[in-house]
Formats: C-alpha cells, structure tokens, sequence
C-alpha cells in the first residue's frame, strides 16, 4: 500500500493536537493509504513538544520534529518535506482549519484525472477581520499584478503533492522561502477544491497583521522585480519634472525678474525628492538584504531533537 506523509508545523498548538489527530484518522479512514504523521514543533512556549512526544510514544505512525526556537512556519514546512518519505506529501494546520475530509478528494484527483497537486482555497472568509480580509485580497491581485507566478486568491498551503512535486520543492534552496510562490513557480498539474472558512478549534492565531504585511512583502520581493523597475522609473521621472522645473524657473527669471518668493515651493521639492529617493533606497535596501542573507548560506532551521531519521 502506498504511502501518506501529513506535514504539520506547529507553533503552540498543545489544546489540537489530540483533536487534530483524532479528526484526520477519523474522517480518512477509508482513504487507501498508510498514514504518517511529521508534526514540527516551530519553538512553542506552551506544552506542544509534551504532547507530541506523547503521540509518538501512543501511535508508531506518528514522528516529531522540535527546533532549537522560532524559525517561522516556512521552515517548519521545508523541515517537513525533508524528512518526508510518502509516496504522496499533504500540509495541514493542526488548528483544524483546513477540513482533513477534502483528502479523498484531493486523492482521487490526482488517481483519476492525474493531476500532481491539488490545493484548496477559501471561498470566502467569513470571521475574520474585515481590514485583515481587505488586505489579503490586495496582497494577491498585487502580487498577480507584478509577479509572472499566478498565486490563487485565498490560497492554502494544504494540499495533496506527488512525491515528484515535493522532490522538486526540495531542490529549491534558497533561504528565503515563500510557499506558495513555489508551489506556483514548479509548475506541474494543479487543480483546486474551494470550502467555507473554518474558524480555530481552539487558541488564537499566531500570524497578527503586521507579521502578515510583512510576508506579504516577502512574498512580492521573492517573486518579482517591479518593484526595481518603480525605484528606476520614479527616479527617471523625478529626474525629468527637475529639468522641467529648472527650465521654467529659470525663464521666469529672465521674464519678470528674481524675487525672494518661492522658498515654499523649494522646500515642498526638496522633501518630495528627498522623500522619493528614501523609498527608492528602501526598496533596493529590501533586495541587497535578501541576497545578505541568502550569501550567509545558513541554514533555514536548526533542530534541537527528533525521533525519525
């Protein structure tokens, strides 16, 4: 029988995980294949590492990953595909958001119509905040608007992978991942499956709005270069209305004369240029500090202990 490896990166997510496992053996059992759990503890502050070893120690189909601290979900997923070994590789949230019965779907997808990855979207997002809602939207229709990698609206990292896919993930090796940009950027055949948004089933989320705006920007940074382009197209432009300015200012003196007037509109451009140059440097210092990081050659977690090779 062919084999299952469910991802699960955990960050203090010690009250769901006996439901999260519970609910996935539950609403799979009839799925025709051999189950095996990866939970990844992201560096918890609360009893998630306990509760792990104790699943582990209660069903030999369930292994733990623990880090040394908090390295983020995207290196909880990359740890997960690495030391994943099924012949097909899902990604859940332990916090049962992502429903585990959409499995046999996703399976026969890829058994019947030979897709290589089935993903699932939200179709709505119902409970949530409606500035987060807000957001997120613009997130996607920007960064479709400037990437060539197409990113589904209201995409999750659940989904169902080949064990082909996953070994092409893996080859990607920079340090700064974002998920779902890979997932697009590999290719292969993907279809999605939408659902109604689930809230938690317990505890709170760990991603707060600024943490979301800023792997947005990630995310824009890592799969696009238009935001260079705007820095070298403000400047161009700046650099024209200056020459126009200059032209005008100076015939007007030749005209009418050099009157002390002017000095607000002289300060008003110097902070508009200066103003335009500090973003214009923000937005190349983004790109110079990825490729600092990504030179380092550090690793993207570290883990502190496990019990699977």
């Amino acid at each position: 029988m062919k084999t299952l490896s469910i991802i699960v990166p955990c960050f203090n997510e010690a009250k769901t995980l006996n439901d999260f496992i519970c609910e996935v053996n539950r609403l799979t059992a009839d799925l025709p294949l051999t189950k095996k759990y990866i939970l990844v503890n992201d560096g918890s502050t609360d009893e998630t590492l306990v509760v792990m070893k104790k699943l582990s120690q209660q069903f030999d189909n369930i292994f733990y990953l623990s880090f040394s601290r908090n390295f983020g979900k995207e290196a909880a997923i990359l740890a997960g595909l690495t030391f994943s070994d099924g012949d097909f590789v899902t990604l859940m949230d332990a916090d049962l958001q992502d429903p585990p019965q959409l499995l046999r779907q996703m399976y026969q997808k890829i058994v019947c119509e030979n897709f290589d990855v089935v993903g699932c979207l939200r179709n709505s997002r119902q409970g949530e905040p409606i500035i987060r809602t807000l957001f997120s939207r613009s997130f996607y229709w920007l960064i479709n608007k400037l990437s060539r990698t197409e990113i589904p609206s209201g995409a999750r990292d659940f989904r169902l992978m080949t064990r082909q896919v996953v070994d092409e993930l893996l080859r990607l090796s920079e340090v700064n991942r974002f998920s779902k940009g890979l997932f697009a950027w590999i290719g292969f055949k993907t279809t999605y499956l939408t659902y109604e948004n689930i809230e938690r089933k317990a505890g709170k989320t760990s991603w707060h709005f600024w943490q979301l705006v800023s792997y947005s920007i990630d995310g824009i940074v890592n799969f696009s270069d238009a935001p260079l382009n705007f820095a070298t197209l403000t400047g161009f432009v700046s650099f024209i209305i200056s020459l126009i300015l200059a032209a005008f200012y100076m015939i007007k003196t030749l005209i009418f004369g050099d009157p002390v007037q002017g000095f607000p509109t002289l300060i008003v451009l110097l902070l508009l240029i200066g103003g335009i140059q500090l973003f214009s440097l923000g937005i190349i210092g983004k790109y110079i500090g990825k490729i600092f990081l990504e030179t380092k050659h550090r690793p993207v977690y570290v883990i502190k202990e496990k019990n699977l090779d």
